[in-house]
């Protein structure tokens, strides 16, 4: 996971190296060799991905963005890549939020599904009716008729079984460990608002269009408090992407691993283009 980029730029390379003296471990080490059970471990994966998405965007600074959004973690990158956030105060950061969401997911065990092909109203409905047996939350609206839940194991899986009988053409549960963006993550809170009162916050360069409301934000004091509910509420990652367009996007580029990103852009701005930068060979 980044190898290829720390070892094709210099800028890369000294952010990887960066990062292990701001953690204290070779984090990079973890990215490069694995093994694959540790790097899952969210208090890794976290640091992990915004490192490699960090990586590929000092090999772009020349690149102008006139907007950026990044969707639950990728937030973050998204403020340190317009100035709101310095790379070291990032990295610490998503390494706590990583940790105290994991830990989160021990206190009070949780899982999330990935619902396909229900209106976002009746799924609401459908989770409402199903906290009969444990809490449960729409927590991803990630394009339309993909929405991801998140809650108590018993609250999903009763939210799955109501969703089949609403008509969802798919109800799959996730390999998770915990219940992100909802009210179980409610252990992590205190800790992340403890860190973001501490972390420098600035305004940002342009605008960033947050998790929480899906508008464009620039404002460090609004920045700050939408980062700290973030944590609980649910990701409007859609109207997002429909508000970034209405906006005047037209070009999104996804910095960082994988292709999700794109394919929710496409799906639901389809006449917009949408490119992405996950290894060095992608980056002319």
């Amino acid at each position: 996971m980044g190898k290829d980029i720390a070892h094709a730029f210099d800028p890369a390379r000294r952010i990887f190296e960066r990062a292990d003296e701001v953690l204290g471990f070779r984090l990079s080490t973890v990215c490069f060799e694995g093994p694959e059970d540790e790097l899952r471990q969210t208090r890794n994966t976290q640091p992990a991905i915004f490192l490699h998405s960090m990586a590929l965007a000092s090999v772009l600074r020349g690149a102008k963005a006139t907007m950026a959004a990044g969707h639950s973690l990728g937030e973050y990158s998204a403020l340190v890549y317009a100035g709101a956030i310095s790379f070291e105060d990032g990295l610490r950061l998503v390494r706590l939020r990583g940790e105290l969401m994991q830990q989160a997911g021990v206190e009070l065990p949780g899982t999330m599904a990935a619902i396909v092909g229900l209106d976002p109203a009746v799924l609401e409905d459908v989770c409402k009716d199903a906290e009969t047996d444990g809490v449960v939350r729409p927590a991803n609206f990630n394009s339309p008729g993909q929405v991801v839940i998140s809650g108590s194991v018993a609250g999903v899986r009763k939210a799955m079984q109501l969703a089949k009988a609403a008509g969802a053409k798919l109800a799959k549960e996730l390999p998770v460990s915990g219940a992100f963006h909802s009210p179980l993550m409610e252990p992590a809170r205190e800790g992340l608002k403890a860190a973001l009162e501490t972390v420098a916050i600035r305004d940002a360069e342009f605008p960033v269009y947050a998790n929480v409301t899906a508008s464009a934000v620039t404002s460090a004091r609004e920045i700050r408090r939408l980062l700290f509910e973030q944590l609980t509420k649910p990701v409007r990652w859609e109207e997002t992407v429909a508000n970034m367009v209405a906006d005047g996007a037209s070009r999104f580029v996804e910095i960082g691993p994988g292709k999700v990103l794109q394919g929710l852009v496409k799906r639901i701005a389809p006449n917009v283009e949408a490119a992405g930068i996950d290894k060095a060979s992608d980056i002319a």
